[in-house]
């Protein structure tokens, strides 16, 4: 476990998430990922340490305190377990390898993010450090499960994948009592989401009506929802990842790829350097007076022209560079009289011209 080091060779640190951060935070879901393998689990830190998230995410499963064998499958994908309780049970970590997990993840300059789904969960990931909750899209209805979390004083993420309006405001008035810092995330429950439920119409509506910092949890497994909700100003941008499309699991078509991971972003940085940087057109274009002279045109004339000529169109042409006068000044030329000849292609000035009766 190798920390992260800037180029000067400085420890990289996790910084405490908080909504008014000048960057948009950026989770990597690892969710069932690792398919209850911890080295995989820990290689996926790695991964997203190396893409340039923020945050690493896992889920924080204890099947004898949040399901009972007769839990349905969302996604039969595997013969290897009979049940989704079984399946709960794989995905599994002991206290001290969720310590290790969050140890990592410190280490690595990322911050340590966990959705718990029972009070024992709560309780597990407050013991090994966990740096921000992440209320689960099935668990915004449990308030007293929200409250468990929020007594902690840890900043706080809701997920508003599965929830009405009202749902979500009375989540948020949990979230708004303890004091905690928190965001909501806009979220489709589909894997993968198609583009025309991603809903990026909401994150505004989220922002007003609830008087909060916003974000996207995308399941669309493309890059493009998460560069879309950065130019709308997101404080959090949340994906799955998987190491490889042909990886195992359900989450794996509607997660990105580590390498696109680091795209998306590249993208969101990007995007988050302009916004930050409004240009002013014309003061743009007068620093671009050296380029204006090479790409403008200017008006020259069309053949060699003697001195005492009355200018004609015919006279004239418009050609690079724009070093004489616009060429967008064209018919202020026409009907001028010449001080002096020109030769073709030469520019014509403002001095080679007799004043204008």
């Amino acid at each position: 476990m190798v920390p992260r080091v800037t180029a000067q060779g400085e420890a990289v640190t996790a910084p405490a998430w908080r909504p008014e951060r000048e960057r948009c935070l950026i989770i990597a879901e690892i969710a069932q990922a690792h398919d209850g393998s911890l080295g995989l689990a820990h290689h996926y830190i790695e991964a997203a340490a190396r893409a340039g998230a923020d945050a690493v995410k896992f889920q924080t499963h204890i099947a004898a305190a949040e399901s009972t064998p007769r839990e349905p499958w969302r996604v039969k994908f595997s013969p290897q377990d009979e049940t989704r309780y079984d399946y709960w049970k794989r995905m599994e970590f002991s206290e001290e390898q969720w310590g290790g997990l969050s140890r990592h993840a410190k280490d690595a300059g990322l911050l340590f993010v966990s959705s718990p789904f029972s009070f024992e969960a709560v309780d597990l990931l407050e013991r090994v450090g966990v740096d921000v909750w992440k209320v689960a899209s099935g668990e915004v209805a449990s308030l007293r499960l929200v409250e468990r979390m929020t007594a902690t004083g840890r900043p706080t993420l809701l997920s508003s994948g599965l929830s009405s309006w009202r749902e979500l405001g009375r989540a948020v008035d949990v979230l708004r009592k303890s004091s905690v810092p928190f965001a909501v995330l806009q979220c489709t429950t589909a894997y993968p989401c198609p583009p025309e439920r991603v809903g990026l119409n909401v994150i505004p509506l989220l922002r007003e009506r609830l008087d909060c910092a916003v974000g996207l949890s995308d399941h669309s497994g493309t890059i493009y929802p998460g560069l879309a909700a950065a130019t709308l100003g997101v404080e959090v941008i949340e994906v799955h990842v998987t190491m490889s499309r042909e990886m195992f699991g359900p989450d794996v078509p509607a997660s990105l790829t580590t390498q696109e991971l680091s795209q998306l972003v590249e993208g969101v940085r990007f995007v988050e350097a302009m916004k930050r940087s409004p240009v002013d057109k014309d003061a743009m274009a007068a620093e671009m007076a050296p380029l204006r002279q090479v790409f403008l045109k200017s008006v020259v004339a069309r053949r060699d022209l003697a001195a005492g000529t009355v200018l004609s169109a015919s006279d004239l042409a418009l050609k690079k560079p724009g070093t004489g006068i616009p060429a967008d000044l064209l018919e202020t030329v026409v009907g001028r009289r010449l001080r002096n000849a020109l030769a073709q292609d030469d520019p014509i000035l403002a001095e080679h011209l007799e004043p204008a009766r």
